[in-house]
């Protein structure tokens, strides 16, 4: 291969590592969207979340997206280069569930005490999902919350 198509392939492959985020804070009403969340009973949960999160975080809620309620944010580097701003956490409703966004952790590991206490959930990397609100206990939720917050800002620092 030629120096001046090695180059090519390189640039074409940082360009595929270094795509733009699709998903990113915007002006959206955090408020407008959550009016539009059905039925009653989950919307009346979306607006304890963020009541909870904007308590507990001190910021105020962002729309990250067109899906996506966060709070706060930090900048990540990754040693492969790429980097972006994100949300420090957040939450989604969805039609099955709810997507809570813990990040900076691994929920299983850095959180797994407060697993066993929670109740009906499932578990990824950095996300924590359940039906409703009453399937959980919202002190555990809390806790939770508190932990990844008090971990973001001592990496900040």
């Amino acid at each position: 291969m030629s120096l001046t198509n090695c180059f090519r392939l390189h640039l074409f492959q940082k360009r595929k590592y270094m795509a733009e985020l699709k998903t990113k804070a915007n002006n959206q009403s955090v408020e407008a969207f959550l009016q539009t969340i059905e039925p009653a009973q989950k919307r009346e949960d979306c607006f304890k979340i963020l009541e909870m999160m904007k308590r507990l975080s001190g910021f105020n809620p962002t729309m990250w997206g067109n899906s996506i309620v966060g709070f706060g944010s930090y900048h990540y580097h990754y040693a492969s280069g790429r980097e972006g701003d994100w949300f420090q956490l957040g939450f989604s409703p969805h039609k099955q569930n709810f997507s809570v966004f813990l990040m900076s952790c691994d929920i299983t590991k850095d959180l797994s005490n407060e697993l066993q206490r929670l109740g009906k959930h499932k578990t990824g990397k950095g996300c924590l999902y359940f039906n409703k609100l009453a399937d959980i206990d919202q002190t555990v939720l809390e806790e939770m919350i508190t932990k990844v917050l008090r971990r973001l800002d001592r990496q900040e620092k």
